[in-house]
């Protein structure tokens, strides 16, 4: 099934859009046959604007087309009992339509339904008896169709995409820490020391929040997947481990920029080698951690408790060497590069 939606996604047919198609197509037997209207074109027109990526959002644009189209319903007959059609009573009835709902503060979605409800009810609504109850109902069935055929067919299971961007941030995290080591005693980039390779694990954060939400939406609403519930639980606690390690990570870049701005390297602290030797290997736990959160199986925990192994006797060989140093300024700086590297130790061991 994944292999036949990727072949049709690629020339343009993607889930979302027959989703989307069905729905309408529902819709409209449905309406039919329960209403006995000749022309339900208010059911399809729900579906279409109802079917979203997940069903929460699905649920969320039908409830803003239910409220927008009963809001205009009732300010179309309030406004038909007095006038006829016309181009005045069209300006009544959509700036008063909109009006209340501005000034109720309603979604902009459901203000803008508003004004097509009440248009399209006083141009057709005192044709026919019955009409604008129709149009209501009418539009009822058709959001409870898109919302049951998204959660129905193949709903979507965003968790992958999260895993993806775990091990993403993995590289990006440990190709970050090792450029970080190689740049001790680069004293000439000063403040600008690293700020590409930071700025590009940020943006991997991030980019592992926004696919989290997405999941998060993505079950909510949806009872075909709420076994999926509990793995989400434990991913979104990996993605706060990772959001607080990125934060020591952009502490060591200000770190050691600050201490080739000052040239420290160059007189205080001349061996650089076990420092950096601390910030590679604590590099490569953050790969193996990133595995690890998303591997179900305990494959690369030994690899990432032997790296974390390594990892602290090299700090503490770090720590060791501080003994040496007489500045305030160096001591401080440089124990501040540890206490990160330390705390983001803690963080992958966990």
């Amino acid at each position: 099934m994944p292999k036949a939606i990727d072949f049709f996604a690629r020339i343009g047919l993607t889930l979302q859009i027959v989703k989307t198609a069905l729905a309408a197509a529902v819709s409209w037997l449905v309406a039919t046959a329960v209403l006995g209207s000749e022309f339900p074109y208010f059911a399809p027109l729900a579906s279409i604007l109802t079917v979203q990526v997940t069903v929460a959002d699905s649920v969320e644009k039908a409830t803003q087309r239910i409220i927008g189209i009963i809001g205009g319903v009732a300010v179309s007959l309030l406004i038909g009992h007095w006038f006829s059609i016309s181009s005045f009573s069209i300006f009544l009835v959509i700036i008063l339509g909109m009006g209340i709902s501005k000034a109720l503060r309603m979604n902009p979605q459901i203000v803008s339904q508003v004004a097509v409800s009440s248009f399209l009810v006083l141009a057709f609504g005192f044709q026919e008896e019955g009409y604008a109850l129709e149009r209501v109902l009418e539009t009822l069935m058709g959001s409870v169709v898109a919302v049951l055929i998204n959660a129905l067919i193949v709903p979507q299971n965003a968790i992958p995409e999260v895993e993806k961007s775990i091990l993403a941030w993995g590289q990006q995290g440990t190709k970050t820490l090792r450029f970080l080591a190689s740049q001790l005693r680069q004293s000439e980039k000063g403040q600008l020391v690293g700020r590409h390779e930071t700025d590009a694990l940020i943006a991997a954060t991030e980019q592992i929040i926004k696919a989290l939400q997405l999941a998060e939406q993505s079950l909510k609403y949806n009872p075909f997947l709420t076994h999926k519930r509990t793995r989400l639980s434990r991913l979104a606690v990996s993605v706060k481990r990772l959001e607080h390690i990125t934060t020591q990570i952009r502490g060591i870049r200000r770190g050691i920029a600050d201490l080739n701005s000052a040239h420290i390297f160059e007189s205080d602290l001349q061996d650089t080698l076990a420092l950096q030797l601390a910030m590679e290997v604590t590099a490569e736990c953050l790969t193996l951690s990133s595995l690890t959160m998303v591997e179900q199986q305990d494959v690369h925990r030994p690899a990432l408790a032997n790296a974390i192994r390594e990892a602290h006797q090299l700090q503490n060989c770090c720590l060791y060497n501080l003994r040496s140093i007489s500045s305030n300024r160096t001591l401080r700086d440089v124990g501040s590069i540890l206490t990160d590297l330390n705390r983001i130790l803690a963080e992958a061991e966990r």
